[in-house]
């Protein structure tokens, strides 16, 4: 390996940019700052054909420039966290697979991921999630994690992992030690578990370690304080203790270690985003992760080159890094690989009988739900963006219009947490109402929701509450009103919904979690 101190930093930056097609800021950082890798988001992406042409562009510039191809890296977990267009297969989230309760389908949705990925022209997933969800009030993780039970955690994400690895791509178990039990997004603040190793043990580190024993490609790094594991006040990712010792040393992960994006506000308002890059190079990380400004991306690349040439790190894990990264890229990195024989079809009907499969009847008064007709009155929010990891979606869309739509009822949107007042004047609407149909989107930390369903509950004995997140908006209803989990709010599901209410299917899906 004969690089220089730019290429070799060049190949352990990710980096994130805006609009669909490659400019000139962006060759720019391919040819002046030889950045060799890249992640891709929604706004970057518009059909199959245009990621496919976008990535092979990518991967010629870095070719040529470089020596050596690109990861392209995407979170595509599924649910409520995807990235790719209608006219591909989106599975349904981690905690609707588990809903299932068939760990073969977690490794299939990894396959058939990997696979479309691999078609599109991306080579890197950034999942399975390997968090255990055991805090109800977390606003990051929830639905995107398989459950509360470590080892059910540990049986999916791996599946799911090497689903992803037999479909073509690597994959990565996010967020280590564990994101699980926290109650702040490390999008927007900087959460502290006060877990003991051996707590850790017990819980979180155990979909790791399995995933660690089954050959996972790489592990992304949490951005969360562990004062039991850390005595600096720093997150893991900036820790050489957590990284290094435990990771590598004491777990025996010989993969890649890969850093959460360093913009977040955990490290770019606790520490700053580009000390933070130096710390968590020093820590162990591999590919630090450079999401959104593409101007950090340039501070990064010659800030990291001057410690380098200065001897701030050592070259000798530096090489380690660098030869173990195109390795990788060696194994699973081919841009000659044209083929593109993906079903998108039977993707498409696999992930529809997943998400049918996953509807999960939490309260049923009786054992047929209430007819719904035109009579009926919908209600629900808009699927607001609870953090940064999140899609936006269009304000037109939103379950109280879509369903109205379906049965041509009434519907009425209904603010993310609407107060007395509102709640009352919604009512209202709905006194003659056959049924009241109530989707639900995060009310276990908007309360609001639960209220309104409290009242509707007083005025019809005929009230439908569909959880379209987290399944803990269930845990409190009145004994009249029928509770189902859907696990996410996307137009799938809610198209599976109107078959539910049109057509009634038997609803085979199982809690993954205590309530």
């Amino acid at each position: 390996m004969n690089l220089s101190a730019k290429e070799k930093i060049g190949q352990r930056i990710v980096v994130g940019f805006p609009g669909t097609e490659v400019d000139t800021e962006l060759e720019e950082l391919i040819q002046q700052y030889k950045i060799g890798n890249f992640i891709l988001f929604k706004h970057n992406i518009v059909s199959a054909a245009q990621i496919k042409e976008l990535c092979n562009k990518l991967q010629r510039l870095v070719l040529e420039s470089t020596g050596y191809p690109a990861f392209i890296t995407i979170d595509q977990e599924g649910g409520m966290v995807t990235r790719l267009e209608e006219d591909c297969v989106n599975i349904p989230g981690a905690m609707a697979i588990a809903a299932t309760n068939n760990v073969m389908n977690a490794y299939e949705a990894g396959k058939i991921t990997g696979e479309q990925l691999k078609a599109v022209g991306v080579n890197f997933n950034l999942a399975p999630d390997a968090d255990i969800n055991s805090n109800m009030d977390n606003p990051v993780i929830g639905v995107r994690s398989y459950g509360d039970n470590p080892n059910k955690v540990a049986e999916y994400s791996v599946a799911m992992m090497k689903g992803l690895l037999d479909g073509g791509v690597l994959a990565s178990a996010k967020h280590f030690p564990g994101h699980g039990d926290t109650n702040v997004d490390s999008h927007l603040g900087l959460p502290q578990v006060n877990k003991t190793l051996a707590q850790l043990q017990e819980c979180e580190l155990v979909p790791f370690q399995a995933a660690i024993n089954a050959g996972i490609s790489a592990i992304t790094t949490s951005h969360i304080i562990y004062p039991e594991l850390e005595p600096e006040h720093i997150p893991a990712t900036m820790s050489r203790n957590i990284i290094t010792e435990l990771l590598k040393n004491k777990m025996g992960f010989k993969g890649l270690v890969i850093s959460d994006c360093m913009e977040m506000s955990a490290i770019q308002k606790y520490y700053g985003t580009i000390e933070g890059i130096k710390r968590a190079v020093k820590a162990g990380v591999d590919l630090i992760f450079v999401s959104h400004t593409r101007s950090y991306a340039r501070e990064a690349s010659t800030v990291l080159t001057a410690a380098l040439e200065a001897g701030e790190f050592s070259i000798e894990e530096m090489d380690a890094s660098v030869e173990k990264i195109l390795s990788f890229k060696e194994k699973y990195v081919n841009i000659n690989d044209t083929k593109l024989d993906f079903d998108v079809k039977k993707g498409k009907a696999f992930a529809r009988q997943l998400l049918k499969d996953s509807i999960t009847p939490v309260q049923m008064p009786t054992n047929t739900l209430p007819k719904v007709d035109s009579n009926s009155l919908f209600l629900g929010s808009t699927p607001f963006r609870t953090t940064n990891v999140s899609n936006t979606e269009e304000d037109s869309f939103h379950f109280a219009s879509y369903m109205a739509k379906q049965f041509n009822g009434r519907g009425i949107l209904i603010s993310p947490n609407p107060d007395e007042n509102e709640i009352k004047t919604v009512l209202e609407q709905g006194e003659s109402a056959s049924a009241i149909v109530i989707g639900t989107y995060n009310g276990h930390l908007n309360k609001g929701q639960l209220e309104l369903v409290k009242e509707a509950a007083k005025k019809n004995q005929n009230v439908i509450v569909f959880a379209l997140r987290n399944p803990y908006d269930l845990r409190e209803l009145p004994k009249n009103v029928y509770g189902i989990a859907v696990y996410e709010y996307t137009v799938n599901s809610l198209d599976v919904l109107k078959e539910l209410l049109k057509d009634p299917f038997e609803l085979k899906g199982q809690l993954p979690i205590q309530m």
